[in-house]
């Protein structure tokens, strides 16, 4: 069973992503893959300094993220060099990861963490079987980022920079509203993983056509 978790930043998409791993899921982490594919020595690291300059390495050798990230945010024309140079490799790492899952447990729940999965321009359905929307309140988001070190303002410019809630919570088959207690969404997540895990054990069931 491959479900796809998403929800803007500041939703607490991690926090529902390590408690669905607790509960027994595999996790797979498109942020971490895309940190694997450009660690230096590899293809995207050297692709994305040709692209955006020397300027965006740090002193330890590996990517500046907050440089880039800075030259990025708000250009769409950067984005979509550094989006060309990033997505097709995480793509195949995350196919080669989801083989090695299933290949060892059909029944395994496979929790795919893509913060951007309905906003990539294909449907949620090619690529994952289930989807789970982590959705709150704006004012919640912007607390939560915040907490990150941002600026009330930066924190702002990028909870509006992304698509409205409702985007993300039309494709969810499962939604998980993190605005209360930490018990509370526990408790959700739950209930939430209670569903897939039965589901996963049907679909392993089931004889290939």
């Amino acid at each position: 069973m491959i479900v796809g978790l998403t929800g803007s930043i500041g939703t607490g998409k991690s926090a529902v992503a390590n408690m669905f791993a607790e509960l027994g899921a595999v996790v797979i982490d498109y942020d971490q893959l895309a940190r694997e594919v450009v660690e230096p020595g590899t293809e995207g690291f050297s692709e994305i300094l040709e692209e955006f300059g020397q300027g965006v390495a740090a002193p330890d050798g590996g990517l500046d993220r907050k440089k880039l990230g800075d030259l990025v945010f708000g250009d769409k024309d950067k984005l979509a060099a550094l989006n060309r140079i990033v997505h097709p490799r995480v793509f195949e790492a995350d196919a080669e990861r989801t083989r090695q899952i299933l290949d060892k447990d059909p029944a395994a729940v496979v929790i795919k963490e893509i913060p951007l999965l309905t906003q990539i321009g294909v449907d949620p359905r090619s690529m994952v079987d289930r989807v789970v929307v982590v959705t709150a309140t704006r004012e919640n988001q912007i607390r939560r980022v915040m907490g990150r070190g941002f600026t009330e303002k930066e924190a702002k410019s990028r909870v509006d920079a992304q698509a409205p809630p409702e985007d993300a919570e039309k494709h969810a088959d499962y939604l998980i509203k993190n605005n209360g207690t930490l018990a509370e969404l526990k408790t959700r997540v739950r209930e939430v993983y209670a569903e897939l895990e039965r589901e996963a054990r049907k679909q392993a069931c089931r004889p290939a056509s």
